[in-house]
């Protein structure tokens, strides 16, 4: 299993928000620890590797949803959230297809991303699979709710401080850091 200083390394926090972490910190204690010293664009990253797969995308889909976008991330999204609510493999490589397709750029790009990055194969050419690391859902989810909070940049750190604290409660998950829903 994974520790909260891995979760850290793998998504690149700052040297400020590695100096609060503690290995023995639960993963809730460890993002507001993040919150409460002011380090948002932190906290965001390790919730995004600390919540189950499923749910970091079911947590940008529910982001995105309050959101005024435009047509092309509501399908981005769209596609993120049938896989959610269905984690079938044709979800999943829809959502992947959709967010090459959109060189990963929009909001959308990157929602669709985090589902089609919970699986499957990075390198379909090659006999040998490759599989996507277990937190490349993260870094697709922490693009698409940094973009929706960059929508209003003049609020930028009050929105992703609200992201976050709307998903804080599922980090009580069990397996949360692990990729939980597979």
């Amino acid at each position: 299993m994974s520790t909260i200083l891995d979760a850290a390394r793998q998504m690149r926090l700052s040297a400020p928000a590695n100096a609060r972490l503690r290995p023995a910190m639960d993963p809730h204690a460890a993002v507001q620890t993040l919150l409460d010293d002011g380090l948002t664009a932190d906290a965001l990253s390790l919730l995004a590797r600390l919540l189950p797969r499923r749910y970091a995308v079911a947590w940008v889909c529910q982001c995105g949803s309050r959101q005024t976008l435009g047509e092309h991330d509501h399908a981005g999204l769209a596609l993120a959230e049938t896989w959610v609510r269905d984690p079938g493999e044709a979800h999943r490589q829809a959502a992947a297809s959709f967010a090459n397709a959109h060189r990963y750029r929009t909001i959308g790009a990157w929602a669709a991303a985090a589902a089609g990055w919970t699986g499957g194969n990075l390198n379909p050419r090659h006999q040998q699979p490759t599989p996507p690391p277990e937190h490349l859902t993260a870094i697709a989810a922490m693009a698409a709710v940094t973009y929706m909070a960059a929508l209003i940049p003049a609020q930028l750190d009050v929105r992703r401080t609200d992201f976050v604290r709307d998903a804080l409660g599922l980090l009580g998950v069990p397996n949360g850091i692990d990729g939980g829903f597979k």
